[in-house]
C-alpha cells in the first residue's frame, strides 16, 4: 500500500512538473515578442530624438539663432543675423513682408523704366564676397614663406538694410570675419582693409559705387585668434530703375593692395 502511495505521488509530481514545462514553453514566444516591441519602441524614441535634434541643428543655422528647446522657454544667446538686425534698427518680419512686397512688384515690372521706388518696394541687392578677395594674409617683411605668417583674416556671415529717402538709395552692410594669429605673429593691433562696392551686374559689369574701410582688430596674449566685426553705414547711391536694380549686387573683399596705393599714392611725372 506505501509503495502503491508513493508510485501514485510520483507520476503526480512528474506530471505537474510536465505541466509547467509546457506552460514555460508558450510563454516564451510571448516574453520574446515583448523584448521585440520594447526594442522596437526604443529605437523608434531614438530615432525620433535625432530628428528632433537634426531639426534644432538646422534651425540654429537657418535663422541664426538656437532653437527653443520642446516644452517651452527661451535661452542662449542672440545669433548673428539678431545682433546685426538690432545695430541696423530693423524688424525681422517687417523687412520679409517688405522684401515680399518688393519681389512682386519686380515681377510685375515697369515698363516705363521708373525709378520713383520707397522703401518699402526695395528689394535690397544681395551680399556676396569678391572672387579672389575672401582671405588676406599678412607676412613678415621680407618673408613670404608659409613660417613668415603672420596674420590670416577671413570672413563669416553677412548682413544688409536698406531706405529710400528723397531719390536716395542708402545701404548699410555688415560683416563678420576671424582674425587668426600666423606662426610669425604676436600679441597686438593689426589693421585689416576692407572694400565694399556695388556692381551692376551684365554683359559690362558697372561699378556703382565703391569704398575702402580698414577696421583694427587687437589679439591679447594667448589668443590663437578674434572675430572682428565692421558695419559700413554711409553707402548712398542714387534710386535706380526695378530693372537695373535687380541686378545690383553688393561686393565685399579685402583689398591690401588698394589700401597699399592710398598709404603711399603715386606721385605724378614732372
Amino acid at each position: 500500500m506505501a509503495e502503491r502511495i508513493g508510485r501514485t505521488a510520483t507520476r503526480a509530481i512528474e506530471a505537474r512538473a510536465a505541466a509547467e514545462h509546457e506552460a514555460a514553453g508558450r510563454q516564451r514566444p510571448d516574453a520574446r515578442r515583448k523584448r521585440r516591441r520594447t526594442a522596437t519602441i526604443a529605437a523608434l524614441l531614438l530615432s525620433t530624438g535625432l530628428a528632433v535634434a537634426g531639426c534644432a541643428a538646422t534651425d540654429e543655422f537657418l535663422n541664426g539663432k538656437p532653437a527653443e528647446p520642446a516644452g517651452g522657454g527661451g535661452g542662449g544667446s542672440s545669433g548673428f543675423m539678431d545682433r546685426f538686425r538690432s545695430l541696423f534698427g530693423g524688424d525681422s518680419e517687417a523687412e520679409a513682408q517688405a522684401q515680399s512686397r518688393a519681389a512682386d512688384k519686380a515681377t510685375q515690372g515697369d515698363a516705363a523704366g521708373n525709378s520713383t521706388l520707397t522703401t518699402l518696394d526695395v528689394t535690397c541687392p544681395p551680399v556676396d564676397i569678391r572672387q579672389g578677395a575672401g582671405t588676406l594674409q599678412m607676412n613678415a617683411p621680407g618673408n613670404d614663406q608659409a613660417m613668415g605668417l603672420r596674420y590670416q583674416a577671413t570672413f563669416g556671415r553677412t548682413a544688409r538694410s536698406c531706405t529710400v529717402n528723397a531719390g536716395t538709395l542708402s545701404i548699410k552692410v555688415g560683416v563678420q570675419g576671424r582674425l587668426i594669429l600666423g606662426p610669425a605673429g604676436a600679441a597686438g593691433e593689426t589693421t585689416i582693409p576692407l572694400r565694399y562696392a556695388i556692381v551692376q551686374e551684365g554683359i559690362q559689369p558697372k561699378t556703382i559705387w565703391s569704398k575702402l574701410y580698414t577696421v583694427s582688430v587687437a589679439i591679447g596674449p594667448d589668443q590663437p585668434n578674434v572675430p572682428f566685426t565692421h558695419v559700413a553705414e554711409d553707402i548712398a547711391v542714387p534710386v535706380p530703375s526695378p530693372a537695373d536694380l535687380d541686378k545690383y549686387v553688393i561686393y565685399v573683399g579685402f583689398d591690401p593692395k588698394g589700401a597699399s596705393e592710398e598709404r603711399h599714392p603715386r606721385r605724378g611725372r614732372r
